[in-house]
């Protein structure tokens, strides 16, 4: 990454992390994708019961890989064999000691901004497992919640088409939201965290100052 922009990125973290601080987040930044997953994987005892939200963040950070390592216990939604079987993983995930994901958007106000399919993502950073970690690059942070659900909408066409969901906005000839009312539809809950008050620090976002995700 070009060194001006990593300077802009870190400057930009660095007041973020002093507002989320203030709202009882967890926050680190990492130096990039691979130093965040050697804290992320700091964070988590061997032995956790870890699940994940569906990201393509702890993909490319490689964190997802270390999960599926022997020293913990993965409820692994992907190797689900029907779409029932994978509904059961997502509700066993609520009894998970640490919950692992990215997120759509935060703001400089301090929110988590996530819009989802079904909602387990969305619910189970809300309540649920013990701790949640969240990873996200800077292409992340936004300035308000608004801008928050409106970057989130714009990325639904690529993740509708990334988990094959046969969307209007993930046709062929379109990446555009349209509201749709498909079964399929991978807009159905918006959530806005604003804080972690009454269970300090339960969310820890680690910040990296690049690109991670959509």
């Amino acid at each position: 990454m070009d060194a001006v922009k990593r300077w802009a990125n870190e400057r930009r973290i660095a007041d973020l992390m002093k507002v989320l601080e203030d709202r009882e987040f967890g926050v680190v930044m990492a130096q990039d994708k691979d130093d965040a997953r050697k804290i992320v994987m700091d964070m988590i005892p061997e032995g956790s019961t870890i699940a994940v939200g569906g990201s393509v963040t702890l993909n490319e950070t490689g964190i997802l890989d270390e999960i599926r390592s022997d020293k913990y216990k993965f409820i692994d939604r992907y190797s689900a064999p029907d779409f029932e079987a994978m509904l059961d993983k997502y509700r066993e995930g609520y009894t998970a000691d640490v919950f692992v994901s990215s997120t759509n958007a935060i703001t400089m106000g301090g929110q988590l901004v996530n819009i989802d399919c079904t909602g387990n993502r969305t619910s189970q950073i809300v309540f649920g497992p013990k701790k949640v970690i969240i990873v996200a690059g800077a292409n992340k942070i936004v300035e308000t919640v608004e801008e928050g659900i409106k970057r989130a909408k714009s990325i639904a066409p690529m993740n509708a088409r990334r988990i094959t969901h046969k969307t209007p906005c993930a046709a062929d000839d379109n990446i555009k939201c349209t509201d749709c009312h498909c079964q399929a539809r991978v807009c159905n809950v918006t959530s806005i965290v604003d804080g972690c008050h009454y269970f300090p620090k339960r969310i820890t976002i680690v910040l990296v100052p690049e690109e991670l995700g959509y």
